[in-house]
């Protein structure tokens, strides 16, 4: 297959079982609400027939991944301590793509049969012109990733009526951990969100940066259940990458720890849906960025192999996302074996950074 070329592990079957598992959670945790549930019956269809999409994609040799992540916007109202998005991008708003223009990206995703779009930042609410873009979009799933502080009444009642938006609160923990990292009043400010979002019956998330000093925390059963009894459906933990703040960042022992974590709380919280990233590669057959299973877009456009991996040969103001995906960085990662290497961290393109690096520049067109 061209610029594409397949494993022993089939990728697209793992995604596409990921995707269902994905579907099946949501429904069976949206069974009493029934305007939730109905939109995930008919996001279930839609999801088939994009499976389907790709699966044709795949005979002619072009890897299509099932989501991608979309940083629509740099700019936040916090100042959180090691945030790898202020770290990594620092364009200004003039550079940020437009509403039409995410707007042509998510069609163009759609059309291919991704499924998934994750709506990042920065603080995506201050883009609420892309968010209402995206809205129009039925067949796609946006959880939509937020510090909680600008869900105002109006996008409240903007979420409540596009059910295919999913607004994920980003916590550090409980009050102590969230205030220290992101700011005095922030934990309190989210905790309030997330009960406005359950008397609204909205399907909601929560998202965690997992480091060493809040492993233990997070992944208590007291501290899961008290989420569950707030309404959250959904548990995002996603790993430190050390981008200023090194010593937060797990060892492989921390990150088996959260992994066989994971699993326990998944066995034991049927009622909600958990999700660990990136989690055990292994499983996957090794790392999932650059279109393997996803690819990142920055604020201003650049197709970016992963968020943690910020470098990019190809800008989407000026390419379709089917021309991102055959970019000669993102096919030199997937068919060199890099994204497949041993590595002692848990980022593998985290830890290759000059070699990433090198690629972008010397396939910059």
């Amino acid at each position: 297959m061209s610029g594409t070329m397949r494993s022993a592990f089939d990728i697209e079957e793992y995604l596409s079982i990921g995707m269902e598992r994905l579907v099946k959670d949501a429904l069976r945790v949206t069974l009493n609400n029934p305007k939730q549930s109905a939109f995930f019956m008919r996001f279930a269809s839609a999801s088939k027939k994009a499976a389907q999409r790709r699966h044709e994609y795949e005979l002619v040799g072009e890897h299509v991944p099932s989501f991608i992540i979309a940083s629509i916007t740099d700019n936040c109202n916090l100042n959180c301590a090691g945030c790898y998005a202020r770290a990594n991008h620092k364009c200004d708003e003039s550079q940020e793509l437009t509403a039409a223009e995410w707007g042509r990206v998510f069609g163009e995703a759609e059309d291919l049969g991704i499924s998934v779009i994750l709506l990042a930042g920065g603080e995506p609410l201050l883009r609420i012109d892309v968010i209402e873009t995206a809205a129009k979009r039925k067949g796609v799933l946006f959880p939509v990733f937020t510090n909680g502080t600008l869900l105002d009444d109006k996008t409240l009642r903007l979420f409540d009526s596009h059910r295919n938006l999913v607004p994920v609160i980003s916590i550090e923990g409980g009050e102590s951990a969230t205030d220290t990292r992101r700011g005095q009043g922030i934990f309190s400010q989210a905790i309030e969100t997330a009960c406005r979002l359950q008397e609204r019956g909205l399907l909601y998330g929560v998202s965690i940066t997992v480091t060493t000093e809040n492993l233990d925390a997070v992944t208590d059963d007291a501290f899961v259940d008290a989420l569950g009894k707030n309404g959250c459906k959904v548990i995002l933990f996603v790993e430190y990458v050390p981008v200023e703040l090194p010593d937060l960042a797990m060892d492989d022992e921390g990150r088996l720890s959260l992994a066989e974590r994971v699993d326990t709380l998944r066995a034991s919280k049927n009622e909600m849906t958990i999700i660990s990233f990136p989690g055990d590669e292994a499983e996957s057959g090794g790392c999932m960025a650059a279109g393997r299973g996803f690819f990142h877009i920055s604020a201003s456009g650049s197709a970016e192999p992963c968020p943690f991996s910020p470098y990019s040969d190809m800008n989407l103001h000026g390419a379709s996302v089917r021309e991102a995906l055959k970019s000669p960085l993102f096919t030199h990662l997937r068919t060199q074996e890099i994204l497949t290497a041993v590595h002692k961290g848990g980022c593998v393109l985290f830890e290759q950074e000059e070699t990433v690096a090198g690629l972008a520049n010397a396939g910059k067109r």
